[in-house]
């Protein structure tokens, strides 16, 4: 620590961090205010250069012109190339007759928006990733392993539910999770999965859902004599119930399902508050046979569910396929 402010008494060091906090929050301000006003700019240029192509016949020639005058003109002037012009009458066309995305995409970056413009087939899939960058403010990083792990295309697909929790509106439950960020190999042990979880706990709330919030690991829970663990903890602000969470490495096993009942029997007791409703419970197995889940789930008088998980991003077209099946 800087020995200038190791010695600062706590009233002075409380003004200073509200005056820090009004640093942080103004420069937050003027790159957000920075970056709506380049879109705008991108969206104004696209507009005209579609109405240009569309009235005057302009064409590959005439926007190379534009590029070159821009960048003879304007000596410091990035990103106008013919390529990003292109770009921007596409971003103006693909976004102008649509009410949702037009006001929308001015809240994420150039960069955001073209990786979604690119890799994005319709306005839905467009959207959830949008909305996905708004609420989660992702890296361009993090944007693109969400799209590389399907994740529009499994929050599509029905997870495996009990009866329970189908009277439930349970959003952000998917029935397969894509956890290649842990680096595991195929062989790996419960209590290494459990170490790895934890120690990429911002990647995985990415994959588990925004309204997530890690409570703790090997949650202890007292039961007459005896201490019981969950595996993790989370609460989830869109339900408003904890969240315990079993981890298995092997296939799913119906017996798994009365452990998980029991701990959330124990959390409804003891932990719940009044406000809160009942807990649920997920169980996160390497693998499963549906149709053994189909069976056990109808006898579990508790609200949960049975989760996959996999160490490699999935293949898209397969989760295209399922969703055109459905």
């Amino acid at each position: 620590m800087n020995t200038e402010i190791s010695n600062i008494d706590a009233t002075t060091k409380d003004v200073f961090e509200f005056l820090a906090q009004r640093i942080r929050a103004a420069r937050q301000t003027v790159f957000e205010v920075a970056n709506r006003t380049l879109v705008d700019l991108y969206w104004q240029i696209g507009q005209v250069i579609s109405i240009k192509v569309k009235e005057a016949g302009w064409g590959k020639g005439v926007v190379t012109q534009l590029a070159a005058y821009i960048a003879t003109e304007i000596t410091d002037a990035k990103g106008f190339s013919d390529k990003n012009l292109w770009r921007m009458k596409q971003f103006y066309e693909l976004y102008s007759s649509d009410e949702k995305l037009s006001p929308a995409v001015r809240e994420l970056s150039w960069t955001h928006n073209i990786t979604i413009m690119s890799r994005c087939k319709t306005d839905e899939e467009r959207l959830f990733y949008i909305d996905m960058c708004r609420r989660n403010h992702l890296t361009k990083r993090e944007l693109e392993r969400q799209i590389d792990a399907a994740q529009y295309e499994r929050s599509l697909t029905s997870a495996k539910l009990s009866p329970a929790v189908r009277e439930m509106t349970v959003p952000d439950i998917k029935d397969t999770y894509v956890l290649e960020f842990l680096g595991l190999p195929e062989s790996h042990s419960e209590s290494e999965l459990q170490k790895a979880l934890v120690a990429n706990m911002k990647q995985f709330i990415l994959e588990l859902g925004n309204d997530f919030i890690f409570m703790a690991e090997e949650f202890r829970l007292q039961v007459g004599c005896q201490d019981f663990y969950v595996d993790l903890l989370f609460f989830h602000r869109g339900i408003g119930a904890m969240v315990a969470f079993e981890l298995k490495v092997g296939k799913f096993k119906p017996e798994y399902l009365g452990q998980l009942d029991f701990y959330l029997e124990a959390l409804d007791r003891d932990v719940k508050k009044p406000h809160e409703n009942p807990s649920i419970g997920i169980l996160l197995c390497h693998d499963k046979d549906d149709e053994v889940v189909e069976y056990a789930l109808p006898r579990s008088l508790s609200p949960t569910l049975v989760a996959q998980y996999q160490l490699q991003l999935p293949d898209k077209k397969l989760f295209e396929n399922k969703l055109k099946e459905i």
